[in-house]
């Protein structure tokens, strides 16, 4: 697979994800604890045997940056890489990316230099498994110039994603993003047996998706860059205008996806990782999904009721602490007697010492983590925060979006952004 180049698109401002997106691009933000999301496209490359990776940049991408840096190395020997395209000024380009397509035209130079066959193009906010050797192996059998991946969904998805519609050779005819109503998704819906004569369970999927996962003929991807030069988006500009003159197919899919590009699917998929059947497996024999080594010690789990949660390296659970169907993120300090209820809890990038905990009672200043006797239910809390004892983080107001000083709520859950401080008995 030395012949496939990976591009992995990494996010503009991850609006969607605000504020978990305030001081980290959108492929920054952390997963399962260990995780970060860009490990999952990364990891699906290396374990395809693709190990040429380009990651194009641009918004808050020093930690991303420095993740990569410290994660991702390969055999001087092997041509293997995975290298940073930053957005940057140019005598071609003067400005940041205008969209996905516009983020490919200003590469340009690399894909053209590389020489590979063909060029995969990713998102890095997605969360799946999926082998793309077999992708390869079907766009090249086929001679398509471009194929996209699609996965099988029911109504109530198909109204948040794009939708493609096929004739019976799987060459794409149509593309419609995010149909609202029913003239709409009436001639993008499937025919009664389409899925079953492929040996896939149909189960209430009446329409495929596109999963923002496409590889192009190098060839052909450097004629639609150059020909639609005003174009600045892959999926809106370029592909409606040459469905009638290239060879565009579908490649299906069905397995475990999940777009995690907002505050309540980033919240949903994280939570159904804590299951006693999860959907998907960080540590599976189909496919490890790899990420930085941080030389952390064992948990350190004292006389707490743990039902249903992911303990990520590095954490203390102090006695009487009671957690819920939760996720706590490296190096996470919860206090005594403190009770977390579907909650996503990010941790910390450090330890404080004994003289840093003594100097914030100083300061009157919570220690990073979770002080004794606080309640959270359906929350996100971010990195280094400083939650003070007895606090109450339950959304009260039952609101389903509001802002204050140091918390949003975005659809019903309550984020409290990088580095906040709550004060002691604080409710929200």
């Amino acid at each position: 697979m030395q012949d496939v180049l990976t591009l992995i698109l990494g996010g503009g401002r991850g609006a969607r994800l605000y504020p978990l997106t305030k001081h980290r691009s959108e492929p920054a933000v952390p997963i399962a604890g260990n995780y970060r999301l860009i490990d999952i496209p990364i990891s699906n490359c290396i374990n395809s045997g693709l190990n040429r990776i380009f990651v194009l940049t641009q918004y808050l991408s020093a930690s991303l940056h420095r993740h990569l840096a410290h994660t991702y190395k390969f055999d001087p020997f092997s041509r293997g890489f995975v290298e940073i395209l930053a957005a940057q000024q140019t005598n071609e380009a003067s400005s940041w990316y205008r969209g996905t397509a516009d983020a490919l035209r200003q590469h340009l130079q690399y894909i053209e230099g590389d020489g590979a066959e063909d060029v995969l193009v990713l998102s890095g906010d997605q969360l799946y498994r999926m082998d793309f050797k077999k992708m390869v192996e079907a766009h090249r059998l086929t001679q398509a110039d471009m194929t996209v991946a699609v996965l099988p969904v029911a109504r109530r998805q198909a109204v948040n994603l794009g939708l493609v519609r096929l004739d019976d050779a799987c060459r794409l005819t149509g593309m419609v993003e995010k149909p609202q109503t029913d003239a709409e998704l009436q001639p993008l819906r499937l025919p009664a047996e389409w899925l079953e004569s492929r040996g896939i369970e149909r189960r209430g999927r009446d329409y495929l998706a596109n999963m923002g996962i496409y590889l192009f003929r190098r060839q052909a991807l450097t004629e639609l860059l150059d020909n639609n030069a005003e174009a600045m988006d892959l999926v809106m500009e370029i592909f409606p205008r040459c469905l009638a003159t290239h060879k565009l197919r579908a490649h299906l899919f069905d397995g475990y996806w999940e777009d995690v590009g907002t505050i309540k699917t980033y919240f949903e998929a994280s939570l159904a990782l804590t299951g006693d059947d999860p959907p998907f497996s960080f540590h599976s024999p189909e496919g490890v999904i790899f990420t930085r080594m941080r030389y952390l010690p064992a948990s350190r789990v004292n006389a707490a009721e743990v039902d249903r949660c992911l303990i990520s390296d590095g954490c203390l659970v102090e006695s009487g602490a009671r957690l819920h169907h939760c996720v706590l993120g490296v190096r996470s300090r919860v206090g005594k007697n403190v009770t977390l209820k579907n909650t996503v809890f990010l941790g910390s990038d450090r330890i404080e010492t004994d003289a840093e905990r003594a100097d914030n009672r100083r300061q009157k200043l919570p220690d990073i983590g979770i002080g004794e006797g606080t309640v959270i239910e359906q929350a996100i809390i971010d990195k280094d925060c400083r939650i003070g004892q007895n606090v109450r983080i339950v959304n009260r107001r039952n609101l389903q979006d509001d802002e204050g000083e140091n918390y949003l709520i975005r659809n019903g859950i309550v984020v409290i952004p990088n580095e906040s401080v709550i004060p002691d008995g604080t409710v929200i």
